[in-house]
């Protein structure tokens, strides 16, 4: 019993979301309902037009959905629909991979309607979306992190930071680390003077830098919502970047192993 016409353009359509085309998934459908048939029984089940049948079942025979007997007439045979739709799966999983590839691509090399002469950069707000990207920045970290900022801040972080000392290059200039242990991790407690007395005990600032290209600028007080800036830019960077050289350059780091 062959299904309804009905039925038949509703199982097509649910091909065509797969990748086939409207004829292609017809001839399919038609194909499935009967062991073997030639272009002729094809056309006259499925409806699809006689002059079309025979380009559809080749790209059916390419796609590796439909075999041919080599006989003449020819005859023609679905493959089972089970390894039908795992090829159809296949082809969009691997055509969705090189789509992600190809637009991450573009994306990281983005540029302003401006040409690129604009530097972008991002401002956060709120101390918990403030700290579940500073997590994110360095769990996504590929060769070192690098942090300049009150413990106050810093110690909210030390989980993540101790992971990530064990892949990268961990470093942290901090005011007062107490007698926190923090395995792995380049620690500087050796800051200006100035540093010391004019951050207070509950300020939450601080600097990281992530793999030479990304910073976050965290800025925030008690009674505050804390304020963070966020660039990838060459020359946000680079500034901020200048101010850690100038602080690292007052003292030495202990390596706490």
């Amino acid at each position: 019993m062959h299904p309804s016409p009905e039925s038949s353009g509703t199982i097509a359509e649910a091909l065509k979301t797969l990748g086939l085309t409207k004829y292609e998934a017809l001839v399919y459908v038609a194909l499935l309902q009967v062991t073997r048939a030639t272009a002729t029984e094809i056309h006259e089940i499925s409806g699809v037009p006689r002059a079309s049948a025979y380009p559809v079942l080749d790209r059916l025979i390419q796609r590796n959905l439909v075999t041919v007997s080599h006989t003449t007439p020819k005859r023609f045979s679905a493959i089972p629909p089970e390894e039908a739709v795992n090829s159809l799966m296949r082809g969009i999983g691997e055509k969705a991979s090189y789509a992600k590839e190809s637009l991450q691509e573009l994306y990281d090399r983005r540029k302003t309607p401006e040409g690129g002469g604009q530097e972008l950069v991002w401002t956060i707000t709120g101390d918990a979306n403030i700290i579940s990207r500073i997590r994110d920045l360095i769990a996504q970290a590929t060769d070192r992190v690098e942090v300049l900022g009150s413990w106050h801040l810093i110690g909210d972080l030390v989980e993540p930071l101790s992971l990530a000392a064990g892949r990268v290059r961990v470093e942290v200039i901090t005011n007062n680390p107490g007698e926190a242990v923090l395995p792995g991790i380049q620690v500087s407690t050796i800051v200006p003077s100035i540093w010391s007395k004019e951050m207070g005990s509950n300020e939450r600032a601080g600097i990281f830098f992530v793999d030479g290209s990304k910073v976050m600028v965290v800025m925030g007080s008690e009674g505050e919502i804390p304020i963070a800036l966020y660039s990838e830019s060459e020359g946000f960077y680079r500034f901020f970047s200048r101010y850690w050289s100038l602080i690292r350059g007052y003292g030495g780091a202990r390596d706490q192993k």
